[in-house]
């Protein structure tokens, strides 16, 4: 497996051009910022927030058991569609998480070595994919059950899909090392963790305690992974930076 970090020819840094660095800073001085510019530019963006509408909606029941069950949460004063809206993210983001994990076994398989498999294995990684897939077949069915569409993109699912867009890219990456494509991978079960959190809170809130339990079930395997993942990462970061590791 190849190091994350190593000496190599990276001309990034100013320190490898002393003459042009200097030059480059005595333009600056030179020539300074646009201040008029960029506050056009703020104005303008601005004026386009102001504009712009929100990024899609949530539908409308498809089944006279959802329209009923919305009826009866507007009539108690309560908000049936923004608790849609963030199943419908979980449901994106959980489907996502699969694919993470999957392109994460493929990179460990291709790049295993002693380092990996003494800090964790091939397995240990589909048992967590199981539990996203768990998980994600746990929120269709928690959508289904209230007669929404699991089918429907909702606007949260939306930002869901494009946030989670780039831990995708850093891990399909064929140039990133294990540990990178870990730290992607705790970005996201952060992430996963604070919305599971948010969902059992909501799901109490609406009056559905069954389905809270089932939640927080999910929530606490949630939490369970970040600990997983992130041993794994500190020890291979340890394990490189010329430390010892050992798989617990």
């Amino acid at each position: 497996m190849e190091k994350t970090s190593h000496l190599g020819m990276n001309r990034t840094g100013v320190d490898m051009s002393p003459m042009h660095s200097k030059a480059m800073l005595e333009g600056a001085e030179r020539v300074p910022g646009d201040v008029e510019a960029n506050q056009m530019l703020a104005t303008r963006r601005q004026e386009m927030i102001m504009e712009a509408g929100t990024i899609g909606s949530v539908p409308m029941p498809g089944t006279l058991k959802g329209a009923l069950s919305s009826v009866m949460k507007k009539a108690t004063g309560k908000s049936p569609e923004t608790f849609i809206n963030k199943l419908g993210e979980r449901l994106a983001f959980e489907r996502m998480g699969v694919r993470l994990y999957e392109a994460l076994i493929t990179k460990c398989e291709t790049l295993a070595n002693q380092q990996v498999g003494a800090v964790f294995t091939i397995d240990d990684l589909r048992r967590i994919r199981a539990d996203e897939a768990r998980h994600f077949q746990l929120v269709h069915d928690a959508i289904t059950s209230i007669g929404a569409d699991p089918t429907a993109q909702t606007p949260d699912a939306d930002v869901s899909a494009v946030l989670s867009s780039g831990v995708l890219k850093v891990i399909t990456d064929i140039r990133t090392t294990v540990p990178q494509s870990l730290e992607a991978i705790l970005t996201a079960e952060l992430a996963d963790t604070a919305a599971w959190e948010l969902l059992v809170q909501m799901a109490e809130a609406m009056g559905m305690s069954d389905m809270a339990a089932s939640f927080r079930e999910a929530l606490e395997q949630e939490e369970r992974h970040i600990l997983q993942v992130k041993q794994w990462y500190t020890q291979l970061m340890t394990f490189e930076a010329g430390g010892k590791t050992t798989r617990h």
